[in-house]
C-alpha cells in the first residue's frame, strides 16, 4: 500500500442537492511509522504478524483493510466513553478507598484507636507487603477469568472490607484490615493496563493512563471534600467522624463495583453485559470492529498472540522475569516516586503539627491533588509532542531539590503558610507515572510479557511506597531532617538511573537500526518467519525511551 493512496466517499443513490463530495485521508504504513509504531515489520507478509486461532479478534483480522483516519479517530473516541470512563470511575474508587485512611487522621484516627505514627507506618508497610505478595497471583486470576468480569469483583471486596473499617476497636483490628484491602486491591492497577492495551495502540495509552491517574487525585480532592463534611457527621449514633468515613466511601464503592460489572466490555469484539442487552446499535458493527481489531494489531501483532481469557503459565513468567531489556524499570519502580511519597502520606499530620484545625487539613490536601493532576495532563502532553519519556524523569528528580532542601535547613514552625505552599509544590510534583506505566506496557512487547511486566512495575511501585512511608520516623520529628537527606541522596540517584535507561535504550535500538537496514526485504521475511526471538527481542522491535 502507497503512501499516497485515498479512496472516495460515494453513494448508490442519485446525489441529492446536499451531497458533497468528498476525499479521505487512508492511513498507510508510514503515517503509522511516523506515529512511532513498536514494530517496523508492518506490510510485510508474515505468518508472525497474524493473530493465533484462539485470538478473540481473529475473525475480524484483515491484513488488507483500509480506513480513513477521521474514521479511526471517531471510533477511538467512541472507546473512550465506552471504556477508558469505567477505567476512570474504578480508579476513582480504588484511591477514595485508600486516601480516606490518610483524611481519617485528621479526625484523631490514632488518638482513638490508641496508635501512634510508628503503627500508621506499620499499617501501611503490611498492606504494601500483602500487596506485593498477592499482586501477580491477582494478575494471572485476572488474566484467566477476564478483567471485565475480575475488576468489579474486586472492586466489591475491598469496599465491604473498607467499610468494616468504620467499627475498629484498636490496633490489632486496624492492621488486620490493611492486609485484607491489600489482599482484595493487588493487581488492580496492573490489570487494567493491560485491560487498555487491548483498546488502544501504544500512541494512546499514554494519555488513556494519564486520565487513569487523573482520576485518583480527583478523588483525593472528592475525598477531602467528602471528609469535611462526612467529619461534621461526629457524634450522630455515638460514632466518630472517620467511622462514618469509612463506611459511607466503602459503601459507595461496592454499588459502583456492581454497576461497573455491567458496563465492561470484553473486547472490541465482545461487548458490554448492558450492550448486548440493548441490541446492535448499542456496539459497534463489523467494519468497526475490524478497524478496532486491526489498528491495534498493526501497532502491536504481539497483541494477537493469545485469547484475554487464556492463562498465563509459569514457562511464561520465567521468560519475562528473564527480559534484562526491562531491568532498568523495574529498578526505577522502586525509587523514582520515593522523594515524594513522606510528605504525601504525612501532610496531614504535619499540618496539624503546624496548628491548622481537623476541617482546615481535610481541605487543604486539595491544592496538592489539583496540582498533580494538572502536571500529569501537561507532562503526557509534553511527552507525546516531544517524543521522550526517561528525560521527563529526570525533571520530575529536579523538581524536588529545592522543597527538600528547604525542609532540611528551614525551620517552619512560625510560618505555617510558607511551610504549607512548599508542601503543596512538593506533592503536587510533575507526577509521570502515566508516561511511566505506558513505558512499560509499550516496551514489554506482548501480552504474555505485559501482563506480568504492570505487574512487576506496579509491585516496585509499592515497594517504594513501603519505603517512603518508614523515611520519616517519630525519633527525627518535627523538621526530619534524617529522613530528608535520606531523600535528596534517592533524588541523585534517579537521575542518573533515568539517564543510563535512557542510553540503554538509544543503543539497542541503534544496534538493531544497524541490522535491520541493511537486510533485504527477503532477508527480513525470512528472519520473521524462522527467528526464535519473541516480543521485544525481535530485531523490528524498538524501545520507546
Amino acid at each position: 500500500m502507497e503512501s499516497s493512496t485515498y479512496i472516495l466517499s460515494k453513494s448508490n443513490e442519485k446525489p441529492k442537492v446536499e451531497y458533497i463530495e468528498t476525499i479521505e485521508r487512508v492511513e498507510t504504513v508510514e503515517d503509522r511509522r511516523h506515529r512511532n509504531t513498536t514494530f517496523l515489520s508492518e506490510g510485510l507478509k508474515v505468518s508472525t504478524n497474524k493473530p493465533t486461532a484462539e485470538y478473540e479478534g481473529r475473525h475480524r483480522y484483515d491484513p488488507d483493510l483500509q480506513w480513513a483516519v477521521a474514521e479511526e479517530k471517531k471510533l477511538v473516541r467512541r472507546l473512550d466513553k465506552k471504556v477508558c470512563t469505567w477505567v476512570c470511575a474504578a480508579f476513582f474508587c480504588l484511591l477514595l478507598d485508600r486516601s480516606n485512611t490518610s483524611q481519617a487522621l485528621a479526625d484523631n484516627l490514632l488518638d482513638d484507636l490508641r496508635m501512634n505514627t510508628n503503627d500508621y507506618n506499620l499499617g501501611s508497610t503490611i498492606f504494601n507487603v500483602v500487596f506485593l505478595v498477592a499482586e501477580i497471583p491477582m494478575q494471572l486470576c485476572a488474566k484467566r477469568f477476564g478483567p471485565d468480569r475480575w475488576l468489579p469483583f474486586q472492586m466489591v471486596a475491598w469496599s465491604l472490607v473498607a467499610s468494616c473499617q468504620a467499627f475498629l476497636k484498636n490496633r490489632t483490628g486496624y492492621l488486620i484490615c490493611r492486609a485484607l484491602l491489600g489482599l482484595a486491591e493487588a493487581g488492580f492497577i496492573p490489570e487494567n493496563v493491560l485491560y487498555l492495551s487491548y483498546f488502544y495502540t501504544g500512541s494512546e495509552m499514554a494519555f488513556r493512563i494519564a486520565c487513569f491517574w487523573v482520576s485518583f487525585q480527583v478523588s483525593q480532592v472528592m475525598s477531602a471534600l467528602m471528609a469535611f463534611g462526612i467529619f461534621h457527621m461526629g457524634g450522630v449514633l455515638g460514632l466518630e467522624g472517620w467511622r462514618w468515613l469509612f463506611g459511607l466511601e466503602g459503601a459507595l464503592t461496592g454499588i459502583i463495583g456492581v454497576i461497573a460489572l455491567f458496563f465492561y466490555p470484553q473486547s472490541p469484539t465482545q461487548p458490554s453485559l448492558y450492550a448486548r442487552a440493548r441490541g446492535p446499535k448499542a456496539w459497534f458493527n463489523e467494519h468497526e470492529e475490524k478497524i478496532l481489531v486491526n489498528r491495534v494489531l498493526r501497532d502491536d501483532p504481539g497483541k494477537g498472540g493469545m485469547h484475554n481469557r487464556e492463562g498465563i503459565t509459569l514457562r511464561m513468567i520465567g521468560k519475562c522475569l528473564a527480559d534484562w531489556h526491562m531491568l532498568p524499570l523495574y529498578i526505577l519502580s522502586l525509587t523514582w516516586t520515593v522523594p515524594f511519597i513522606p510528605m504525601y502520606f504525612y501532610q496531614t499530620l504535619t499540618l496539624r503539627a503546624i496548628g491548622f484545625t481537623t476541617f482546615q487539613t481535610a481541605l487543604m490536601s486539595i491544592p496538592g491533588a489539583t496540582l498533580v493532576g494538572i502536571q500529569m495532563f501537561l507532562w503526557t502532553w509534553i511527552s507525546k509532542k516531544s517524543k521522550q519519556t526517561l528525560l521527563l524523569g529526570v525533571g520530575c528528580q529536579l523538581w524536588a531539590i529545592p522543597f527538600l532542601t528547604s525542609f532540611l535547613v528551614v525551620n517552619f514552625q512560625d510560618r505555617p503558610w510558607v511551610k504549607y505552599a512548599l508542601i503543596v509544590l512538593l506533592v503536587g510534583y510533575p507526577n509521570l507515572i502515566p508516561i511511566m506505566v505506558s513505558l512499560v506496557s509499550r516496551n514489554a512487547g506482548s501480552i504474555r510479557t505485559r501482563a506480568i511486566a504492570s505487574a512487576l512495575f506496579n509491585m516496585g511501585i509499592h515497594a517504594a511506597s513501603v519505603l517512603g512511608v518508614n523515611i520519616y520516623r517519630n525519633d527525627d520529628k518535627p523538621l526530619y531532617k534524617r529522613g530528608n537527606k535520606i531523600l535528596l541522596g534517592i533524588v541523585f540517584f534517579n537521575i542518573g538511573m533515568f539517564i543510563f535507561t535512557k542510553v540503554l535504550y538509544q543503543r539497542e535500538n541503534n544496534r538493531r537500526d544497524k541490522v535491520w537496514n541493511s537486510m533485504t526485504g527477503e532477508q527480513k521475511i525470512n528472519y520473521l518467519e524462522t527467528t526464535s526471538d519473541e516480543g521485544n527481542r525481535r530485531l523490528d522491535f524498538r524501545f520507546d525511551s
